[in-house]
């Protein structure tokens, strides 16, 4: 089988071309160049947008040439300043808590990408990366979307808006694969990235320097409108943050709320960010057609941590009687079977 790979310079994709490539397929390398000098400054953080991109891209065509495959770089760096940067900017400015990785999987890694590389004359039977997560088709027909084997390190919730036709012909390697087995096999084929660190940020610099507008200082208070400090433009902030605040003494504060037509951020102690429920809206049904009457599920509001529960879908709401706290508007809410290993389908929440 013809298999396009995703490669990003680090362990986990070049593991999985290798593993592919070791299983008898023939294998290509394709690199998605998102940095433009000279638009942004960026940082010193390892991340996926960022300066330091060209040391990730020189990475990433060394091993494909010492693993023997074929690699290509194809420039998407207008188109994801278009779709990415600028939803990231609009939603924080909107008051809302944007969820960049999502929305970059679906548009770009698993659509901009592969569609580059097939117009550009690479032919591919499948299409695969260093996620880990795992697709397998159902008694029905439908791909159906399960979280990692080592769900410490489970990236289902960035997928869940991948399309029935991007699963279908989609590859983790890495699915069953614990991380430590994974560095394992890159130290045994001698890999340079072995023992690179994993990239923990979405952007290298200060996220203010995407967003673009000058600090605007107003008011933080509490649910009844008293005021307890200042901050510097509420798109600083996001439901369910605790640091950063600078409210002293006593119980720490949580931010609660964002109200960016009055530019105040609402603060107030933990039990006031729990939430029994939510609203969300955009879905995306992965593992199912559509939910219908009320579901069991459990539930992830963050990408960190495993899925919640008990939890009850309920058409547009997502009902959580023991409550969750973080949840916060622009963030996506994702949906799980009962047992917690099938992504049925996530939203974003309202």
């Amino acid at each position: 089988m013809k298999v396009a790979v995703g490669l990003s310079g680090g362990v986990d994709s070049s593991v999985a071309a290798l593993l592919l490539k070791e299983a008898g397929h023939e294998v290509v390398g394709v690199t998605m160049k998102i940095w433009r000098d000279g638009v942004y400054k960026g940082g010193d953080r390892d991340a996926c947008f960022g300066a330091g991109e060209a040391a990730d891209i020189a990475a990433a065509e060394a091993f494909a040439a010492s693993a023997g495959i074929g690699y290509r770089v194809f420039d998407c760096s207008a188109e994801y300043d278009a779709q990415i940067v600028s939803y990231f900017r609009e939603t924080y400015l909107a008051g809302k808590t944007p969820n960049p990785c999502v929305r970059c999987n679906a548009a770009m890694k698993f659509g901009l990408l592969p569609r580059l590389a097939e117009q550009s004359g690479i032919e591919f039977d499948a299409f695969a990366t260093g996620h880990y997560a795992r697709v397998e088709r159902g008694a029905d027909g439908r791909m159906k979307l399960l979280r990692a084997a080592d769900v410490s390190k489970d990236q289902s919730y960035f997928l869940y808006r991948l399309s029935q036709g991007q699963l279908a012909r989609q590859m983790f390697p890495l699915g069953g694969m614990a991380k430590t087995e994974v560095r394992a096999f890159a130290r045994s084929r001698g890999l340079a990235a072995a023992d690179k660190p994993d990239s923990q940020d979405f952007y290298s610099g200060d996220t203010a320097e995407l967003i673009g507008r000058p600090d605007c200082e107003g008011d933080i208070v509490d649910a009844s409108g008293r005021r307890l400090g200042r901050h510097r433009g509420y798109w600083h902030y996001t439901p369910g943050q605790r640091k950063g605040l600078g409210i002293g003494g006593g119980k720490p504060y949580y931010v609660i709320d964002v109200d960016p037509c009055r530019n105040r951020v609402v603060a107030g102690f933990a039990q006031e960010a729990v939430k029994t429920s939510l609203r969300f809206a955009d879905a995306n049904w992965v593992s199912i057609a559509r939910p219908e009457g009320e579901i069991p599920v459990r539930v992830k509001v963050r990408s960190g941590g495993q899925p919640r529960g008990p939890a009850f879908l309920r058409g547009d709401t997502c009902v959580f009687p023991e409550g969750i706290s973080g949840v916060a508007p622009g963030q996506s809410a994702v949906f799980y079977a009962a047992d917690g290993e099938e992504l049925l389908g996530g939203g974003v929440i309202l």
